[in-house]
């Protein structure tokens, strides 16, 4: 059987074959739920055990927006429910993120034990406000499935906070002088 192929065939499969090591080289892309400055603050910290606090004062920031618009609700309104939703997105975000970086630093075995305190704290604080909100914010069918991601996150975190603090060895004693 013979094929028949058309020049511009030919040219169209070469380009598409030379643009595929570019296309998976590329850049990893910004979180989209990371504001350009936040970015920014991660990206400049370097190093795990901050990371981790910047991604916890992220979320505190993201529940104290969610605070505020229950707040100040407005019934006309219509643009609530899609903020509220992208606020809680955010914030699951952000504390999967610095479970991640809990994980990364316990394998290179750095120093996390700040960003482990601080995480820690947070968690307890969050995860009661977002159990009421489940039990008896206003409105909770417009962002309930987003709202049930968020305590799960936070649940898991709290979970793998644990279990990182019993891993992480101990930090090195100091010898009095004799």
């Amino acid at each position: 059987m013979r094929t028949i192929t058309k020049p511009g065939a030919l040219f169209l499969l070469a380009a598409l074959l030379s643009a595929a090591p570019a296309a998976m080289s590329a850049p990893q892309r910004k979180k989209e739920y990371l504001s350009e400055a936040e970015a920014d603050k991660i990206r400049d910290a370097g190093i795990t055990g901050p990371r981790i606090v910047l991604y916890a004062s992220f979320a505190a920031d993201r529940i104290k927006k969610i605070q505020y618009e229950f707040a100040h609700m407005d019934p006309e309104d219509q643009k609530r429910a899609d903020r509220l939703n992208s606020m809680l997105n955010s914030y699951a975000g952000c504390i999967d993120d610095a479970v991640d970086l809990l994980d990364v630093g316990i394998e290179k075995q750095q120093d996390i034990r700040e960003g482990l305190k601080v995480l820690q704290a947070r968690l307890k604080e969050f995860l009661p406000y977002l159990q009421e909100l489940a039990a008896s914010g206003p409105e909770r069918e417009t962002y309930k499935a987003n709202l049930d991601d968020a305590i799960e996150s936070t649940q898991d975190a709290a979970k793998e906070v644990e279990k990182a603090a019993k891993e992480m060895a101990p930090p090195p004693e100091r010898r009095k002088p004799s």
